[in-house]
C-alpha cells in the first residue's frame, strides 16, 4: 500500500485491532437464545457500546428491538454543516455448527497461515473493528470530517427483523446522507469491490401428514402412503433436471451485467468435489446474483442411527428461496407455498407456513458516494480499480433503509471474501483486507466530505 498518513496510522493500530477482535469474537453472540445464553449477546452489545464511548461518541445507547435482541447506536458529531454518514455492522453471529470440526475453537480468535480464525471474524464482528479503525485513523490525522452514526445490529443472522422494525418506529435515528453497510466482501482478496445487488429471501416451512401414526413397513409398506416419500417428491419438484430452480409462476430468468465469476474459480471457492457438476445454466454470476435459488435447509425425519422399519406418518422441511432484484419477496413466498401445495402427491395433507423474508436490493451506482469510494479504494488498493459485484445473500435492512431514506446513498463493502468461509467451519478474516478496507473507508469519509 502506498505510504500516506492514514494508511500508516491504520497499520500501527492493527495489533490493537486484533486484540479487540479477539475480545469480541469471544462472546458467543448467537441470537438464538434457545441454544446460546442471551447474556453472551448482551455482553457483545455492551462491548460495542463501550468502544463507541471510548471514541467520544455521544447518545450511545443499547436499544431493545422488537424481536427481543439489542442493537447498539452512537453518534460522533462532525463539523457544523457537514454531511452525515451511517456506518452499519452486526455483532451477532451464526452458530459454529460442529465445534469439534473447527481446527481451533470457534470463539477464540487464532492466527494461522496469515489469517485470523474465529466465528464472526469476518461476518461481521470484523466489520465493527473496521469502522473503529477508520475513525481512529481520521481522528489521528486531522479529525473526522463528517457526522458519523454507527449502528451495530444484534440479530441480522436470524433474520427476525428487530432493527428493521425499530428503525421504522424511530425513522429519525438512522437518517443519513450516505449509508455504508460493512457486511459484504471483496470478490476476491486484493480486489476492491462494492456490492451493488443483493438477493432477497423467503423461508417457508412445509409439513406433510398421511397417517395417524407410523406403521410397520413390512405389514403396511407398499400401500400405506409414506409422508417422507411424499415430501421428497415435493422438494424434488423445486428443481429441473439440471438443478435450476423451478417454482411455478416465478419470474423468468434474467442475466447478470457486470463482473463475471470464472467457473473454475467458483468451484475452488465453493470447494466443489472433483467430478461433481455445478447446477443450473447460464454464467455463474447469473446463477448466484441474478436468478432465484431454492435450498432445502433442513428436514425433520428419523436419523439413520436408531431408525426403525416404519412408514412415516409425518415429515416436514424448511425451504429457503433467494430472489433477485425485481422480484417481490412476499409474492415469491406465496408462489413457493402454492407450488409446494400443488405438487404434494397422493392427496396427502400439506400445510405451509412462511417463517421469514427479506426484500432484494439494488444500489444506485451513479451517485457521488460511489465515486468517492472508487477514489478511496484506488489508494488503498494500488493498481486496482473498484469493481461492482452482486451477492447472493440477503441483508433485509438495506431495503428498510432505502425506503425510509430514499435520498440516501447506500454502499456495501466488507470482509466476507470467499476465503473467509463465512457461516462455515473455520471462518476467518484476512488482516490485510481489514487493513486496506479500513484505509479505504477512512479515505472515503474524507473524499465524501470534500465532494
Amino acid at each position: 500500500m502506498s505510504s500516506n498518513p492514514v494508511a500508516e496510522t491504520v497499520a500501527a493500530l492493527l495489533p490493537r485491532a486484533q486484540a479487540e477482535l479477539a475480545e469480541l469474537v469471544a462472546f458467543k453472540s448467537v441470537a438464538d437464545f434457545a441454544q446460546f445464553p442471551k447474556s453472551e449477546s448482551e455482553g457483545a452489545a455492551n462491548w460495542v457500546a463501550d468502544a463507541l464511548r471510548a471514541e467520544d461518541f455521544v447518545d450511545v445507547a443499547v436499544l431493545d428491538t422488537p424481536d427481543g435482541t439489542q442493537s447498539v447506536y452512537g453518534c460522533l458529531p462532525g463539523p457544523e454543516g457537514a454531511r452525515t454518514v451511517l456506518l452499519y455492522a452486526h455483532y451477532d453471529v451464526q452458530p459454529p455448527l460442529d465445534e469439534a470440526a473447527w481446527t481451533t475453537p470457534p470463539f477464540e480468535l487464532t492466527e494461522r497461515d496469515g489469517r485470523w480464525y474465529g466465528r464472526g471474524a469476518a461476518d461481521c464482528k470484523g466489520g465493527v473493528i473496521m469502522h473503529l479503525l477508520a475513525l481512529r485513523a481520521l481522528k489521528a490525522n486531522g479529525g473526522v470530517p463528517v457526522h458519523v452514526k454507527v449502528i451495530a445490529e444484534g440479530s441480522e443472522e436470524m433474520g427476525t427483523g428487530g432493527l428493521e422494525r425499530y428503525a421504522e418506529q424511530h425513522p429519525e435515528l438512522l437518517e443519513a446522507d450516505t449509508i455504508v453497510i460493512g457486511d459484504a466482501g471483496n470478490f476476491r482478496v486484493g480486489l476492491p469491490t462494492v456490492t451493488t445487488t443483493l438477493r432477497g429471501m423467503t423461508l417457508v416451512r412445509v409439513q406433510i401428514d398421511t397417517l395417524q401414526g407410523n406403521l410397520h413397513s413390512g405389514q403396511f409398506g407398499g400401500a400405506a402412503p409414506d409422508a417422507l416419500a411424499a415430501l421428497i417428491r415435493v422438494l424434488d419438484s423445486l428443481r429441473a433436471a439440471d438443478g435450476s430452480t423451478t417454482v411455478d409462476g416465478l419470474a423468468p430468468e434474467t442475466g447478470w451485467e457486470g463482473l463475471e465469476y470464472d467457473e473454475g474459480q467458483f468451484r475452488k471457492d465453493a470447494k466443489v468435489l472433483d467430478g461433481v457438476e455445478l447446477i443450473g445454466d447460464g454464467s455463474v454470476a447469473d446463477r448466484i446474483w441474478a436468478r432465484p435459488a431454492v435450498t432445502v435447509l433442513g428436514i425433520d425425519c428419523p436419523p439413520v442411527v436408531g431408525a426403525t422399519p416404519s412408514v412415516q406418518a409425518s415429515a416436514r422441511a424448511l425451504v429457503s428461496l433467494r430472489v433477485p432484484p425485481g422480484v417481490d419477496a412476499a409474492e415469491a413466498s406465496k408462489l413457493l407455498q402454492a407450488h409446494l401445495e400443488a405438487h404434494t402427491p397422493w392427496g396427502a395433507r400439506v400445510s405451509t407456513e412462511p417463517v421469514g423474508q427479506g426484500q432484494p436490493f439494488r444500489a444506485d451506482t451513479s451517485s457521488p458516494a460511489y465515486q468517492a469510494m472508487a477514489d478511496a479504494m484506488a489508494v488503498a488498493y494500488p493498481g486496482e480499480t473498484m469493481q461492482y459485484a452482486g451477492q447472493g445473500g440477503s441483508i433485509p435492512l438495506c431495503n428498510t433503509l432505502a425506503g425510509l431514506y430514499p435520498r440516501a446513498e447506500i454502499l456495501l463493502i466488507g470482509l466476507s471474501e470467499p476465503e473467509a468461509q463465512i457461516h462455515a467451519v473455520d471462518e476467518s478474516v484476512s488482516p490485510e483486507e481489514l487493513e486496506r478496507l479500513s484505509v479505504a473507508e477512512a479515505l472515503f469519509l474524507r473524499n465524501y466530505a470534500a465532494g
